[in-house]
Formats: structure tokens, sequence, C-alpha cells
């Protein structure tokens, strides 16, 4: 059994949007808003949490870091005591911008920093597929992990995924809205099954979706209709929905980032196209995938 190590470390997580339309719980691209988590193996369980989240989130054994990590102990064999963590969040909670994924994430690749040879014993394809359980789907926690682009899917042994590079020539902003809105209930709103005709389409586009993001960015804007989910999550976020289409309408590729209420564009905004009060316009960059580094 391997045993747990003394020193602290931190992993920086980034954001991730997931869907891009009509890659839906498939595709998912890590953006350059990052969470960083540092933790060391302690006697108890001590959570801090500053920045996004702050006086919300748990500050014991139930903060989804904590439980990722004794996941990610479990996996290796090893049970400490306790952890001291402490977060410094930039990703916003419960906008579609796979907070809970740089969570999971940064969890699991703690524990696995604070094991004895714990990437030896446990590889970034096991860590993907234990944090796809946990998430319940491997979109984000894919692009959180690996960076970049990313195609993700369940095979019999659990979630996989690639990792491509996308245009240089994308852009992506995100429209992220002053308040909260819940993906549990985005979830809810979809059905149990779609049209032949909007499922054959939505495999068309996300393949499209997949060549336009890396060769053909002059193809994004067809390749982001969608038919799959959005549709039936408009009436949980009208505004939301409200601002793709004006969006839209202006020839913008926008899509509803994750389960929403959060907007990305992936083409250029028109200053005619901007939204009004009660969004936060942020430019994000691609990012590269979640890092580990000595803590200090």
């Amino acid at each position: 059994m391997p045993d747990p190590l003394p020193h602290a470390v931190t992993v920086r997580a980034p954001a991730s949007s997931a869907n891009l339309g009509p890659g839906f719980d498939a595709c998912g691209l890590a953006l350059d808003l990052h969470d960083e988590v540092t933790a060391r193996v302690a006697g108890d369980v001590r959570v801090t949490v500053e920045g996004e989240g702050a006086g919300l989130l748990p500050a014991d054994a139930s903060h989804l870091v904590v439980r990722s990590m004794y996941a990610g102990f479990d996996a290796l064999g090893v049970r400490p005591a306790g952890v001291a963590v402490h977060c410094r969040n930039s990703i916003p909670q419960a906008r579609g911008m796979g907070s809970s994924s740089a969570a999971i994430v940064a969890g699991l690749l703690l524990a696995r920093a604070l094991v004895a040879d714990g990437p030896a014993h446990w590889p970034d394809a096991a860590v993907l597929r234990l944090a796809g359980e946990i998430e319940g789907h491997p979109d984000n926690v894919a692009a959180c992990l690996l960076g970049g682009l990313t195609v993700a899917w369940t095979a019999r042994e659990g979630a996989r995924a690639v990792r491509l590079t996308p245009h240089p020539d994308l852009e992506p902003v995100l429209y992220v809205p002053t308040d909260h809105g819940l993906t549990c209930q985005a979830r809810a709103a979809l059905p149990g099954s779609v049209p032949h005709r909007d499922a054959a389409f939505a495999v068309g586009r996300a393949a499209l979706l997949v060549h336009a993001l890396t060769e053909r960015p002059e193809l994004v804007f067809p390749a982001t209709e969608d038919r799959l989910h959005q549709p039936y999550r408009a009436a949980a976020m009208p505004a939301t929905a409200a601002l793709v289409a004006r969006l839209r309408g202006h020839g913008v590729a926008a899509v509803v980032s994750g389960a929403g209420p959060t907007v990305l564009a992936l083409s250029p905004v028109p200053s005619e196209a901007e939204p009004g009060a009660g969004w936060k316009r942020v430019e994000c960059a691609v990012a590269g995938g979640a890092a580990v580094r000595p803590a200090g």
C-alpha cells in the first residue's frame, strides 16, 4: 500500500464549457479561468474558501474537493485521517462553467499527488474514469483534466476522451449572468426521447463542429446549431435563450455554456449585439489542462 506524503501541493484547474451546441455531453473546451486548491494530509478535515463560493460552499468533509480527494485516496488504497484544504476560486459557481468539474479534478489530482508514486499507480485515464463517475457525465471533467478541446464518450470501462487542438483564431467570450442558474433544473427539462430527424441533425452538426473548431472556424456558426438540448431548456432560462437568439441573429456562433445560464460566443461579437445590464462579458483564451505543483 502506498504511503501518504507530508508536503502540501497545489492544483490549478481550468473552467470549461461543455456541449458547444450540438456536442451534447461529449464536447468540452477548457477556458483560461482557474480555481487553485492547495492541500496536505492532516489529522482532521479543514477547509477554507476564498473568492467564488466563499461563505456558501461547505467548510467540512462534504466539500466536493474533499469528497473527490477521498475517492482518489480510496482508489489508491490510502485513507488519511484528514486533509487541510484551501480553495482560491475564480470560476463562478452554478453558471455552466465547470466549477464542479474543476473541484472534482482538483480533488483527484491532489489525492494522487499526496501519495507516494501516485502517478505511477494511477494514470490520467483512470483519473478521468473516476471523475466521470463522480460528475455523472465526462464532457467538463475531460476538458478540465486534459485541456484544449476534448471529445469524451463513455465506454464499457468508463469515461474516455481525446484532446484536440483548437484553431488559433478561436477566441471564446463568455456572457455570465449576475444571478445563479440551477443545472439540475436545466437537466430535468430534457425529454426522454427526441424525434429521429433532430437526432440525425445533431449527428451531422456535431461532426461538423469538431472540424470547424480545429480546421475551419468560418464554419463555427452553422456547426453550433442545436436541436438536441437547448430548445428544451429555453423555458428554464429565458434570459439565456433570448441572448443566444439575439447573438445568433447577428451572425455570432453563440451557444448555452453547459447547462447554463452562461452564454458562450465562439465568433466575434459586433458592438450592436452586446447585451445590456445583467451580463458580465469575460474574454477567455483556450486553456491547458489541470496542473499540479508544490505548494508555496
